[in-house]
């Protein structure tokens, strides 16, 4: 039986939102649809995408905002107009930044900009690793919650040092904000006083969202015009972007109101992990709705353990696996979502309590 139809047969799955089939996501989509009277755009021109932009716009608290059919797309554009606005001084990033860690080079590769890494790829950026730069920078780019470090914020008054220093300095300051919505909770602060003090924030419509995909970029007026008329030299044009619209906008609320209880959920499960220390988890206490559990057995194994799980209780505890640094470890990722706030406590304690079994075992 293949993964993905153990996945179909489990009754308790822990990470992430409930999986909707094509079937039943585009009716939804389509029910929505008729009772709000939508109509496609046309290459961005049109009610519906114009409304939504305006929203997220007025959520970040910035002038404007366009949409983008990739954050890949959006990222790399937006630093390479801060670089070239500034005769093409570095970018700074974080070591695990998305841009260095899945896309690929093509900010080398493509000629965008050339970027400088700075800080410690197992910490959040501190004030220090900026404001300590020698070099002149046209662009700092933060992630909020940096996802490759278990979801880990910057302490607030390390953010709001960093904002100050870039403003001091000219350097377009960029959020990648792709689970900005997570981080709010976290934060305790709404998403509008995180983004204030960046020129751009860039977010997105399908991870915690559950849109079909898609990005936004907000900023000012005037750089988003700019950062919208590159997106069409780059091949983002799509005639309809009505379908990742519809997708995001029908449930975008219902998401954003629903932050507040998935980071409670992940402090529920981050107490339960607890108390199996064979499960280690970072970071030290839940920053955002999401966490990265650390075992002492192989990939492979973890992979075993997984499959064993679904076949003989029903339970699929994570989706990647991922090698760790030391030999014969491994760590996954745990997104708090709908699947996690729906399961009772005591089926999530039984789920952790068999995982916990099996890494033991594996031990031996």
């Amino acid at each position: 039986m293949t993964d993905t139809e153990l996945l179909a047969r489990c009754t308790t799955v822990l990470p992430g939102h409930r999986a909707r089939t094509p079937a039943e996501m585009f009716a939804a989509m389509a029910a929505w649809c008729d009772a709000n009277g939508i109509a496609h755009d046309t290459y961005g021109d049109g009610a519906l995408i114009q409304r939504f932009e305006a929203r997220v716009a007025e959520v970040l608290g910035f002038e404007a905002a366009v949409f983008c059919i990739s954050g890949t797309l959006a990222q790399v554009t937006t630093l390479r107009l801060a670089a070239d606005a500034r005769g093409r001084a570095p970018v700074a990033l974080h070591p695990t930044a998305h841009i260095f860690v899945h896309e690929r080079s093509n900010y080398q590769l493509l000629g965008h900009f050339d970027a400088l890494r700075t800080g410690d790829p197992f910490r959040p950026w501190t004030a220090a690793d900026i404001t300590g730069i020698p070099d002149r920078l046209s662009a700092v780019a933060l992630e909020i919650p940096m996802r490759e470090i278990g979801g880990q914020l910057s302490a607030w008054d390390d953010l709001q040092a960093i904002k100050a220093h870039c403003r001091a300095r000219g350097i377009h300051l960029h959020m990648d904000g792709a689970r900005l919505w997570e981080a709010a909770a976290g934060y305790g602060r709404p998403v509008a006083e995180i983004a204030a003090g960046f020129d751009t924030v860039y977010t997105s419509l399908y991870k915690g969202i559950g849109g079909l995909g898609g990005a936004m970029l907000a900023g000012s007026r005037e750089f988003v015009a700019q950062a919208a008329e590159w997106f069409k030299r780059q091949g983002g044009n799509v005639i309809h972007r009505s379908p990742y619209v519809v997708a995001a906008a029908m449930q975008f609320e219902q998401r954003l109101a629903a932050m507040p209880a998935y980071f409670e959920r992940t402090r529920f499960l981050f107490d339960v992990l607890r108390d199996h220390p064979v499960l280690r988890v970072n970071p030290a206490r839940p920053q955002a709705n999401m966490l990265h559990v650390h075992l002492p057995v192989s990939r492979e194994r973890a992979l075993e353990i997984r499959r064993e799980l679904a076949r003989d209780h029903g339970i699929w505890p994570f989706n990647r696996v991922n090698h760790g640094v030391l030999p014969d470890t491994a760590f996954f990722e745990l997104y708090v979502g709908d699947n996690l706030l729906d399961t009772p406590d005591g089926r999530v304690r039984e789920a952790v309590a068999l995982l916990a079994a099996a890494v033991e075992r594996g031990l031996g």
